[in-house]
């Protein structure tokens, strides 16, 4: 699929501050993921007020979310702001980056990664999703939504490393440069065009 010939409108939501923001260690197994350390109260007025302050969502959006818990429930407000007239999905497309052993560690880790990322963006060292494993799986999605609409706007609630990489491939540049480009702040929402 040529990036150019997108029949649809894509924009992606960092999730709101969650409680592993908080407590400063990666949370990355679904296991945990899923069913825990969703949003603070500041995250959740985040989410609310990014939506309050967007020009561009309406409610005929269809808004597509990781299904770990603090990105679930960021789809669940913007959804219930916009009064959703769609349903919302919950894939595992959108889950955050696999970050291995260095699961339940200090977010301090996450530099690590990115700085084999750099020189690799096929590695797995500690047990890791590679880089371009994250494109592979978030471009299957786009892949997807484009083989069933045309013409819609589409809103992805995910993760920061999951839309650092995913804007890689909007952007045409190499997986290994996703810490090169802007980073979205927690809970904010920014348009995907294909350059």
């Amino acid at each position: 699929m040529n990036m150019q010939t997108l029949s649809n409108r894509y924009f992606v939501m960092r999730h709101g501050q969650s409680e592993a923001n908080v407590a400063g260690i990666i949370v990355s197994n679904p296991a945990v993921g899923c069913a825990s350390y969703g949003l603070t109260e500041t995250g959740k007025q985040q989410a609310a007020k990014s939506i309050s302050q967007s020009l561009q969502l309406e409610d005929t959006i269809r808004i597509y979310s990781s299904d770990f818990l603090r990105a679930k429930e960021t789809a669940e407000i913007v959804h219930k702001l916009l009064h959703g007239k769609h349903p919302l999905h919950f894939t595992p497309q959108l889950r955050e980056r696999f970050f291995g052993d260095l699961n339940g560690l200090g977010d301090n880790n996450y530099q690590k990664v990115w700085t084999l990322d750099q020189t690799d963006p096929n590695h797995h060292q500690y047990g890791v999703e590679s880089a371009n494993q994250v494109v592979t799986r978030t471009k299957g999605l786009i892949d997807e939504l484009e083989s069933q609409f045309e013409n819609e706007t589409i809103l992805l609630v995910a993760h920061g490393d999951v839309l650092q990489l995913l804007q890689t491939w909007f952007q045409g540049v190499c997986a290994s440069q996703h810490r090169q480009l802007p980073h979205l702040d927690t809970a904010e929402i920014r348009h995907l065009k294909p350059i």
